[in-house]
């Protein structure tokens, strides 16, 4: 019987190949496109989920239909990250394994570019690249692009969502008109039709799936708990799943790194993913998750974008990313390859309004589920403990000489005694730390906090509002805002509650017991030349602190229901849908773009 990848056109040694990779039967979307994609005489335009095969969907027909006696550059996959370059790299380099002189380079910043130079010279047919650095190897006039036959752009709505379009543009004016573009996507927003219709002629379309909905194999849930309560409610779900191999999701550095930190110092094998490590650190990162040596991986969207860890069990969205889009690329980390998995959101009560936002635009139903109270945990690790004696493979062979010492160690215990015992090892350490432990579930109609007092005086229980004379047009995001209030008062980041950028202001949440010390540290601070002013919103502390002018108190004076912090993007105060209950997602199209500068150093 022949090998079901054979039928699709796909020669011996590469079926060779990818059999002891463990390819036994195509995907879906291997099965539908490879046969497109092998008569070459079409651009080609596949939308399907993380984690469906898109990587050999595309990688198998170009290993066929390149010709490797050439040693020039004969197609370029063009993706978003570094982590996802290296994949599809390592993964097209494995299927060619048994093809002579077949050559694959990969391309991406924070790695020596003289390196990746001298790959290039020695000739290759496959080019991997992020755009960034791409852009700089074409400006250094070291790659010719001009016998490319085809360009796969991969991950196409990540790319324009992470502000390539230019460096997308600009690249592909190097290339041929007559080339074939392949585009692979998860999703399919407007600039991905853009992008498709402008680069492309009458492309064969081949959607798996309704567009833009989930995986069909993961289980969607949502926690509703109070802000001071996340991260204990976040440790309690991870404890109530002992055999939990999973990604939390944070939307900026500073939270990532510190959830990390805490977690370590709580005793978690856990580590964080982002965008301020180095090439080094972040392949020593995922060389540990991907061995197992970490239970939890906490990383921000664009640093696990490219990740492919198979049997990750869960996703955990520790604070909901600001497009739709995103969540799908999040929960997609898991229930790859056919397997099952879940994701999780833990969000505050405002937040409802986004999780059925999201249920609408991926088909999908979240079960609203309980944090477990501290009986729960220890009773599920109780049983965690007993499985894994039971389960236990024990070497005869190396314990035997053991047994006599051990058997005399136990002689004065029953055998319920030493089950006891042996159970209660791991089991104290949980009823000791959930002893008394409170209910960390909020109701959906909770305010959460705001209310009547906050108006008034600008105290939302724990937390001070302040008023920043600082906004977008300064530059300022809420990540910007929020590395800028850290950096200048020196206080740890998870004690910062909302924040609300404007145009020329913004408004900060601190927790009360650190307000003295934010005045203080910007007593004479400045921006560019400028004084900063901080004052609590809605009252004028002008005579004791140098506030701002009263007119923005006359204007905002606290009055105004604070959004929720999660409902906007890095990039401003976005465009609000008005009946999502408590805080929209801001339109794909909004996104502000980052520096190209900043972008090239790690892309």
């Amino acid at each position: 019987m022949n090998n079901p990848f054979i039928e699709l056109g796909i020669r011996h040694d590469i079926v060779n190949a990818i059999s002891e990779l463990g390819f036994e039967k195509p995907t879906p979307i291997q099965e539908a496109s490879i046969p497109v994609l092998l008569s070459g005489s079409n651009d080609f335009v596949g939308l399907a989920q993380t984690g469906t095969g898109k990587t050999a969907a595309f990688g198998l027909p170009l290993l066929e239909l390149i010709d490797f006696e050439e040693n020039h550059p004969q197609a370029l996959v063009l993706c978003p990250t570094r982590e996802l370059c290296l994949q599809i790299a390592s993964d097209l380099t494995k299927f060619a394994k048994n093809i002579p002189n077949a050559k694959v380079v990969a391309v991406y910043g924070g790695a020596s570019i003289m390196d990746q130079l001298r790959s290039i010279k020695r000739g290759v047919q496959i080019v991997v690249a992020t755009p960034g650095r791409m852009l700089d190897i074409i400006g250094r006039k070291a790659i010719d692009f001009s016998d490319i036959r085809y360009v796969v752009l991969d991950e196409a709505d990540e790319m324009l969502n992470m502000g390539f379009q230019d460096d997308i543009d600009e690249i592909l004016s190097t290339t041929p008109e007559e080339k074939k573009t392949w585009l692979f996507s998860a999703t399919m927003p407007s600039e991905v039709r853009r992008i498709a219709k402008k680069y492309m002629t009458d492309p064969h379309e081949l959607t798996m799936g309704k567009q833009n909905t989930g995986n069909a194999n993961i289980e969607h849930e949502y926690y509703i708990v109070r802000a001071r309560d996340k991260y204990a409610a976040f440790k309690r779900i991870v404890d109530f799943n002992p055999d939990i191999f999973g990604i939390v999701f944070c939307r900026t550095k500073i939270e990532t790194q510190e959830i990390a930190e805490a977690l370590i110092k709580d005793g978690y094998n856990a580590d964080s993913l982002h965008g301020d490590l180095s090439q080094q650190q972040r392949d020593k990162v995922m060389k540990r998750y991907r061995e197992r040596s970490l239970q939890l991986l906490i990383a921000t969207d664009v640093a696990a974008r490219g990740i492919d860890v198979n049997d990750v069990t869960h996703v955990i969205n520790y604070s909901l990313p600001d497009e739709i889009e995103n969540y799908t690329h999040r929960s997609g980390r898991t229930a790859r390859a056919g397997k099952t998995g879940v994701s999780i959101a833990i969000i505050n009560s405002k937040e409802v309004g986004k999780i059925r936002q999201i249920e609408r635009v991926i088909g999908k139903q979240f079960i609203k589920a309980e944090v477990p109270t501290g009986f729960d945990v220890c009773e599920k690790q109780l049983f965690s403990i007993i499985h894994k004696v039971h389960n236990v493979t024990v070497n005869d062979s190396q314990i035997e000489q053991y047994i006599p010492r051990i058997m005399d160690e136990f002689a004065d215990l029953s055998k319920e005694d030493l089950i006891k015992r042996f159970a209660s090892i791991e089991f104290n350490r949980f009823l000791e730390y959930y002893k008394n432990a409170p209910d960390l579930n909020a109701t959906e109609d909770r305010r959460d906090g705001a209310g009547d007092r906050f108006a008034r005086t600008g105290t939302r229980g724990d937390f001070t509002r302040l008023f920043i004379n600082l906004g977008s047009v300064d530059g300022f995001s809420r990540g910007d805002l929020l590395g800028y209030i850290c950096n200048t008062t020196k206080i740890s980041g998870r004690t910062v509650g909302k924040i609300d950028v404007k145009g020329v202001y913004s408004f900060f949440e601190v927790q009360n017991s650190d307000s003295d010390q934010v005045f203080n540290s910007f007593q004479n601070a400045e921006f560019k030349g400028r004084p900063v002013r901080i004052e609590i919103s809605g009252e004028t502390r002008n005579e004791t602190r140098g506030g701002a002018s009263n007119s923005y108190n006359r204007r905002e004076g606290g009055n105004r229901r604070d959004g929720d912090r999660s409902g906007r993007r890095e990039g401003g105060s976005g465009n609000r849908d008005r009946n999502s209950g408590g805080g929209g997602f801001r339109d794909f199209s909004g996104k502000r773009r980052e520096d190209r500068t900043e972008r090239r150093k790690n892309y």
